[in-house]
């Protein structure tokens, strides 16, 4: 007895498979390379005298990428790595800053000075080839 069997194949997917696991594979080497240049700019300060007091502070305002010290005063650093130097900083916006203001506040309520603490709020850029520039004061409370 010979059955002819219909078969349907699904048809094509949306977003293909194949975009779905290149997305995640990008999103997760992202991560990673985010970490590392964290980890890479956080020596680069330990290097010129700082004290790293945290690395990915959350809060319930927002996260801050790394949290230095140096005698007194509090460093909130935030960490954009991209191709170039400039395009690492043309990654920060006014929306992320004013969240990562708003964390700060939250942790220097629980430093001794509270609000009077001395702060400053770092951009670290990063390009592709690892180097590193700091911009001091690149941001603050608007």
């Amino acid at each position: 007895m010979n059955m002819n069997v219909a078969r349907f194949e699904s048809g094509p997917q949306f977003p293909p498979a194949s975009y779905v696991e290149t997305k995640a594979a990008k999103g997760r080497l992202n991560y990673l390379a985010g970490l590392a240049a964290e980890e890479q700019v956080a020596a680069h300060y330990q290097r010129l005298g700082y004290e790293l007091e945290a690395c990915r502070w959350r809060g319930r305002y927002g996260e801050i990428d790394l949290i230095m010290r140096k005698n007194d005063q509090v460093i909130f650093v935030e960490v954009k790595k991209s191709s170039t130097i400039d395009r690492a900083c043309a990654l920060l916006r006014r929306r992320q800053m004013d969240r990562i203001c708003t964390a700060a506040m939250e942790f220097v309520g629980t430093e001794p000075n509270m609000l009077d603490t001395d702060m400053r709020f770092d951009l670290a850029a990063m390009d592709s080839k690892g180097m590193i520039e700091i911009i001091e004061n690149a941001f603050g409370a608007a």
